[in-house]
């Protein structure tokens, strides 16, 4: 990924907070049929430097099969995108030297992939994702909650996957290398619009950007 300097994020626990934030990533592998892309919820766990993640793909998905314990893959992750209109700059409406962009956050998270065919390891990969997801509902559901044959049955039918992450790289492209004025104007613009992820992270690029000048 093209990264330039100025939309550069390389602090490792704030791009792990990305991805817990995000968890929904795109898993991209090149395995002995070529490239393919999987799109699956990820929990990132402790472990090595970076961390690890855990994940499980359906058992009819050819995935796990196409991929080699070892193999480097790549995961996306992504908060949120917009296209951003020069008249949102209020320098536009003095020089007109302004162009259309599109503006999002992303997170690269690069590892080696492991398989794991195994019903204890993916019933823990299941819970530990249920508990996650569930710990904000009024009621949390949980593995218990459903007859043991009727889950037992689920199991058999998914995969364990998890990649030890050997590089992280984020890029925050929150129009950054414009003026102060129009980077607070864009972060306003878009939060107006309902945008509030990117325009809420535009208007703090801006706070950033006025300490950097102070």
């Amino acid at each position: 990924m093209y990264v330039p300097a100025h939309f550069n994020e390389s602090r490792p626990e704030v791009l792990q907070e990305f991805i817990k934030t995000y968890p929904f990533g795109m898993l991209v592998t090149n395995g002995q049929s070529g490239l393919d892309a999987n799109h699956i919820p990820f929990e990132l766990l402790e472990g090595g430097e970076l961390g690890k993640l855990t994940a499980h793909v359906a058992r009819a998905n050819p995935v796990w099969q196409d991929v080699k314990n070892g193999d480097e893959v790549l995961v996306v992750f992504r908060a949120a995108d917009a296209y951003i209109s020069p008249t949102w700059y209020p320098s536009k409406h003095e020089t007109h030297k302004q162009v259309p962009t599109w503006n999002y956050m992303v997170t690269h998270a690069y590892g080696k992939i492991s398989i794991h065919d195994d019903e204890r390891y993916v019933r823990g990969v299941v819970a530990r994702l249920t508990r996650t997801h569930e710990a904000a509902m009024p009621k949390p559901w949980k593995i218990g909650d459903s007859p043991a044959d009727y889950i037992d049955t689920l199991l058999k039918a998914i995969v364990g996957i998890e990649i030890d992450i050997t590089r992280l790289v984020g890029k925050n492209k929150l129009s950054q290398n414009k003026e102060l004025r129009d980077v607070r104007s864009v972060g306003e613009i878009l939060t107006a619009r309902g945008s509030t992820i990117l325009g809420e992270a535009a208007l703090r690029a801006a706070d950033d950007k006025e300490n950097s000048q102070s």
